[in-house]
């Protein structure tokens, strides 16, 4: 089905949002700054607790960073150009994570000179260039998870570590002179499943108990980086629900004792807030008697849409016709034939749609205008405005 606009924006918002798309050229992506502001709120009532790291790889928007400063948000960073971006905003350096795992030690040592103190590591020859390019710093390892299978976009396997390793890095951080500040996880982006936390939670407890006990090493923070949904074709639990489970399972498994909480959102932040508008380049079929339509647009997956790789993240679709629906294969505009958003999981899109309508892509605010490639075919990267 067409997706319902009220599942997905306000009406005012929608409305805002349309109302200056047509206004401009496809492809593009329309931001709603006021979204951003009242996700941020949200995030932060229902977690009182914690503190926020925005990850800027979400959307590295000046407007968006800003907006996030303003509000109190600290950053979580995975390079020396986001670092630079997000400094000459007027972000003081203890408002920033390095959270990168896979780092250079010039990096490291580019971080460390500019003021940033806290740095992940998953890895002993990382540790090492963290002990000598920013000594005396505190450090938190990245433990690998479960719960790929109930995420649509899985983090797990190429970063974090097993939870011995995990305690053995803390306790050679000791060692090197850095501070064995806590332990960080992922259970995934997009993850619909909430019990994957409290199964990393539960790690997490065991690795503070066990550094405690017995080798004397106090642990301070869990960062339990992002995960939290968007809203896409498949329905999740709302933020509340999360909230409050999560929060049960942090006090069944530290009580009073709760060590400071990090969050690290991006996607749930930032996705309901945009719509990415294309145009509708072409529809053909693959035979007289092919059962379905190929609808190409203006916009794919170098040009924004990189999340449908393997049809991961299902996007809600959304045209102004009408009528009778037949399932699509939905597919982007360049010459490479990686460029198909939706080939398996067909989208029902109307009989009647036709060349220069417009197609608006629901909750593309994060993810999108990042991944957007830089003259693919010649293509420029996708462009993006703020209202």
């Amino acid at each position: 089905m067409i997706p319902v606009i009220s599942d997905y924006y306000t009406s005012a918002t929608f409305d805002r949002l349309k109302a200056f798309a047509d206004t401009k050229e496809t492809p593009f992506l329309v931001v709603d700054t006021q979204t951003i502001s009242q996700q941020y709120e949200e995030l932060v009532g229902a977690f009182p607790y914690a503190d926020v790291y925005y990850a800027v790889k979400a959307n590295p928007a000046p407007e968006v960073l800003t907006l996030l400063r303003d509000k109190g948000s600290n950053f979580d960073i995975a390079s020396i150009y986001e670092l630079d971006k997000v400094l000459s905003l007027g972000v003081a350096p203890e408002r920033i994570s390095y959270g990168n795992t896979i780092k250079k030690s010039r990096d490291i040592r580019y971080f460390y000179d500019r003021g940033v103190r806290m740095f992940a590591t998953d890895a002993e020859s990382d540790l090492r260039h963290i002990a000598k390019a920013a000594p005396g710093s505190r450090v938190y390892v990245r433990i690998l998870t479960e719960g790929t299978q109930t995420a649509d976009w899985p983090l797990s396997r190429k970063f974090g570590c097993q939870t011995d390793m995990a305690m053995d890095l803390l306790i050679m951080a000791r060692d090197l002179g850095l501070e064995p500040y806590g332990v960080s996880f992922h259970v995934g982006s997009q993850q619909r499943d909430i019990g994957a936390w409290d199964a990393a939670i539960g790690k997490v407890r065991l690795i503070f108990e066990r550094l405690r006990d017995e080798d004397g090493i106090e642990l301070k923070m869990i960062n339990m980086g992002g995960g939290f949904p968007a809203n896409y074709i498949t329905k999740t639990n709302d933020l509340a629900t999360y909230a409050e489970e999560i929060t049960r399972y942090l006090q069944e498994d530290f009580g009073d004792d709760m060590p400071r909480i990090i969050l690290e959102p991006g996607r749930s932040l930032i996705s309901n807030a945009g719509i990415l508008v294309s145009e509708v380049v072409l529809i053909s079929r693959k035979s007289r008697t092919g059962l379905n339509r190929w609808v190409f647009t203006d916009v794919g997956k170098f040009s924004g849409l990189i999340e449908t790789l393997d049809e991961a993240i299902k996007f809600p679709v959304w045209t102004e016709k009408k009528g009778e629906l037949e399932e699509v294969v939905l597919a982007g505009p360049t010459c490479d034939s990686a460029d198909i958003m939706y080939e398996n999981y067909k989208y029902p899109l109307p009989l009647n749609l036709s060349v220069e309508d417009r197609l608006y892509w629901f909750s593309t605010g994060a993810y999108t205008s990042s991944y957007s490639a830089i003259e693919f075919n010649g293509f420029p990267p996708l462009k993006t405005y703020f209202i």
